[in-house]
């Protein structure tokens, strides 16, 4: 096969390189004129075949053509990267004359505004905030509030156990059912008086509906001192519902069985769409009345867990799930959807 012409070889590589309208062109180029299988590598692949003299002043000029299509691949290369650049700007170019773009404001979420709301009333009645692990101890769940293994009332709290890993025994550590633990470790801190309330996030085995969700928020307040009584927890309790329902609300107990407190009582508020008369009241079905939590006096043996002694101070404690009181005020429905995260209807409660 006779040997390529290497100027003709040159000037078709400078060509191709010149008209090459973008860089995957070029490289297209690269590879028909500069690699081994090109016309300049099949000229440099016959220098074998000849004399010493004709090798040398061949293999200069191929090492020249080379050299020239290598500067101008380069410079055409930059030429098209430069075009690129200047194209991707432009692109982007932005008009710094216009106005600027204002995110959207977030919300803060129903249940965090319920419970800042709840807990600045009771900070407001001399309450301070007090919290505790989410992960706890069967003892601290539900033994040390007067709730043994074989209690029944166990049975309403669909408990969510978890292996530890660590070498504990198989069903002593639960996801809290109740804030309620928060009590005894609080008792266990200090000596009385003790006046907190815990609010935080309480775990269940329930199935979601309109009125059970598995990770729900509860509020417990506590007070321990010496003389406390019905009376103080009343008039406390009815201090909370007239600042969050309205000054016109009225409040009365019925009693009711907790194993922590001992007399126990569910609390109810009057009705604060029909003012307690109940004519056509969808929202307390007539009855003028609505169950808003429960509480009572703490029992000895919790008193006991806490580490004090009940022959020498006396307390109250209440709770209620947050969720409760915020469908009460605003006439939600369903509780699934404080869960939804429909931007729409969080910023507009």
């Amino acid at each position: 096969m006779p040997t390529p012409d290497l100027d003709a070889v040159v000037a078709a590589g400078r060509r191709a390189i010149a008209d090459a309208p973008d860089l995957d062109a070029l490289r297209e180029a690269e590879q028909a004129h500069l690699s081994r299988r090109s016309a300049l590598g099949e000229v440099q692949r016959s220098l074998g075949g000849l004399d010493e003299a004709a090798r040398r002043d061949l293999g200069r000029r191929v090492n020249q053509a080379r050299t020239t299509l290598q500067a101008e691949l380069a410079a055409r290369r930059a030429e098209l990267e430069a075009e690129r650049d200047q194209a991707l700007l432009e692109a982007e170019r932005v008009d710094v004359t216009l106005p600027g773009r204002v995110p959207p404001r977030g919300a803060i979420h129903p249940v965090t505004r319920t419970i800042d709301e709840i807990v600045d009333i009771f900070i407001g009645l001399g309450y301070r905030v007090a919290e505790g692990p989410e992960v706890e101890t069967d003892w601290y769940n539900f033994q040390a509030l007067n709730l043994p293994p074989d209690h029944p009332a166990r049975s309403m709290q669909d408990s969510l156990y978890i292996d530890s890993g660590n070498g504990r025994e198989a069903g002593e550590l639960v996801l809290r059912t109740q804030t309620s633990p928060v009590q005894i470790r609080t008792m266990q801190a200090g000596p009385p008086p003790v006046y907190v309330v815990a609010p935080g996030r309480c775990y269940r085995a329930d199935t979601p509906d309109a009125t059970h969700l598995p990770v729900f928020n509860q509020i417990e307040v506590l007070a321990v001192d010496r003389g406390l009584t019905m009376a103080d927890m009343k008039g406390t309790l009815l201090a909370f519902a007239r600042a969050y329902f309205g000054e016109e609300r009225q409040i009365r107990l019925r009693p009711s069985y907790f194993p922590f407190v001992e007399p126990g009582a569910e609390v109810d508020v009057s009705c604060f769409i029909c003012g307690g008369t109940g004519e056509g009241c969808r929202t307390c079905r007539g009855e003028g009345w609505i169950e808003l939590l429960g509480a009572g006096m703490v029992h000895p043996n919790v008193l006991r867990a806490g580490g004090y002694d009940p022959d020498e101070v006396s307390g109250f404690a209440a709770g209620t799930g947050i969720e409760r009181p915020f469908m009460l005020r605003s006439g939600l429905a369903d509780m699934r959807t404080l869960t939804d995260n429909d931007v729409r209807w969080l910023t507009s409660v």
